[in-house]
């Protein structure tokens, strides 16, 4: 099973000027097209005076990701496109890419503004960096306190993302797990404690 994907690291801009026109490109990584949306909101607020505010988002886990680009006014094809082939092309989601632009009074054509949309789009990812995901479960699992340092030993071989532990006259644990490796954890812990651990696995969630 594939659980792993990977988003830009954090929040982050880059600037260049080709024949006047001054492009500044800004990454966010986000979870959801609502928050995309709202950061496009804010920039565009931000940059009101702007001739064009493009941009590409994509969204989401799977073969299906949800996407959206925008032209924003610049002739169809020669900046959202661009912009979202750059997240597409470093198999990028839950990000989006802003490229603002003031124009300079010298007109680029399609090629020129594809090259400029791709290249500050590039840039900024690469001031970003990428993080790597996981998609996991929470296992929830209540043990004999003499078990959880054998516990403790036998989880580093597996793709624990978290892990917490109450004490008091059993031991209750919190793991996250790699998705992929949940099942072969949970049998593992069976074998552990003869089958008289308590475990429950608890609904999806985003790794903490």
């Amino acid at each position: 099973m594939d659980d792993r994907y990977f988003s830009a690291a954090k929040l982050a801009r880059a600037e260049t000027k080709v024949k006047g026109s001054r492009f500044t490109g800004r990454v966010r990584p986000v979870v959801s097209i609502e928050e995309a949306v709202e950061t496009l909101e804010a920039i565009k607020r931000e940059e009101h005076a702007a001739t064009h505010n493009c941009y590409a988002y994509r969204i989401g886990f799977g073969p299906q990701p949800q996407f959206k680009y925008s032209d924003d006014g610049e002739p169809s094809g020669t900046a959202g496109k661009p912009i979202y082939d750059i997240l597409e092309g470093r198999e990028l989601t839950d990000t989006i890419i802003v490229v603002t632009r003031y124009y300079g009074g010298t007109k680029l054509g399609t090629g020129g503004l594809v090259r400029a949309y791709s290249e500050v789009a590039s840039l900024s990812l690469d001031e970003a960096g990428i993080r790597e995901n996981f998609l996991s479960d929470r296992i929830m699992v209540e043990i004999q306190p003499g078990l959880y340092n054998p516990l403790m030993k036998m989880i580093r071989t597996f793709g624990i993302l978290d892990q917490r532990a109450e004490f008091s006259d059993k031991v209750s644990v919190r793991l996250v797990v790699r998705k992929s490796h949940t099942e072969r954890l949970i049998a593992s812990i069976i074998e552990l404690s003869n089958g008289k651990a308590m475990i429950e696995k608890q609904d999806d969630h985003e790794p903490d």
